[in-house]
């Protein structure tokens, strides 16, 4: 975002009342320089069979993979701004034949200088918020660790959205996980908060899980009816506690092909109200984040939409607005 559109935007929220000046933060961030978005499966990531992210396919070669995703992903940058992408993994993407194909998608990220999320989605038969299968769980993070725990650009997020367990369990769980790879950096393990990851306090206090990254999921249609910047502010630093220099908001996102305007007034509008609001506070604490998704086909939060094929791959921004508020919270 060029300086001059800053000052427009800054403006803009001012006179709308929607940045709260809440005095200086009180823990040093961290994790501003995580500018990502979800690429994700057509089916939400949550897959019995391989999870394949829009564009890509399990019969495509490594050379083919590669060249797919050094497309996409050049225009994550380009287009988005980003620098950072989160891909997610099951056992069957990652303990099946497919894996060797889908390091291509990793190696064409981080060539290109991108950091790279690696999140483990359960399969939808059960979707109860805990691990499938342990012995195949392990299995995944042994493999995909003895590949990329040597490469300081992939992180690893042990599970996404924990929802099953207390957070006695989940941190119990977490623990075990880092004793279990030692060979992986602590600050390069992104932790999901308790719950939906909608609340990061408790994984944050847990002195086991010390020097590890922290994920917030936060999203506008857990409250519909709010058109109050100040309601969701409140809501959202509720969640983050005092943990903002861990953690990193790599789940969050609200309709892009409506055509809303998500640079203008609220007027009524929950979206426009929670977008404005989650992006300023992104902005003031010098939070990382990461866009849901980023790309994904059918999805109205996509921010972007998948053209051409083979590997002559595009993509177009479904909503300029939706892309400034991003660059907005990212200092762009």
């Amino acid at each position: 975002m060029n300086s001059s559109l800053a000052r427009l935007l800054a403006a803009a929220c001012c006179a709308a009342g929607l940045i709260t000046v809440a005095g200086p933060v009180a823990n040093a961030a961290t994790t501003g320089d995580f500018r990502g978005v979800n690429w994700a499966d057509p089916r939400d990531n949550y897959a019995s069979d391989a999870v394949v992210p829009s564009g890509l396919s399990t019969a495509d070669s490594y050379a083919t993979t590669y060249a797919k995703a050094s497309a996409v992903i050049g225009q994550f940058r380009s287009k988005v701004g980003a620098n950072t992408v989160r891909l997610p993994v099951n056992p069957t993407s990652v303990n099946g034949p497919f894996w060797n194909s889908y390091t291509g998608a990793i190696d064409a990220a981080t060539a290109k200088g991108f950091k790279v999320i690696l999140g483990y989605w359960e399969a939808p038969n059960a979707k109860d918020g805990r691990i499938d299968d342990t012995t195949t769980f392990n299995a995944m993070w042994q493999r995909i660790t003895s590949k990329y725990a040597g490469n300081g650009s992939v992180y690893f997020e042990p599970m996404n959205e924990p929802f099953g367990y207390t957070s006695q369990e989940w941190t119990g769980i977490v623990a075990s996980w880092l004793s279990t790879y030692r060979n992986v950096p602590r600050d390069r393990v992104v932790v999901d908060g308790t719950g939906y990851a909608d609340d990061v306090k408790s994984v944050c206090a847990d002195s086991r899980l010390n020097g590890t990254h922290l994920a917030l999921h936060f999203y506008g249609f857990w409250h519909s009816t709010w058109t109050d910047p100040q309601q969701w502010t409140a809501d959202f630093d509720q969640r983050l506690g005092n943990c903002s220099s861990r953690t990193i908001l790599d789940e969050f996102g609200a309709s892009m092909t409506t055509g809303l305007n998500y640079d203008g007034p609220i007027n009524g509008s929950n979206e426009i109200a929670y977008i404005q609001s989650v992006t300023n506070r992104l902005r003031q604490l010098q939070m990382g984040s990461v866009y849901w998704p980023g790309l994904r086909t059918g999805d109205t939060y996509s921010l972007t939409t998948l053209h051409g094929s083979g590997t002559a791959l595009s993509l177009t921004v479904n909503n300029a607005s939706g892309a400034d508020r991003l660059a907005w919270a990212w200092h762009r």
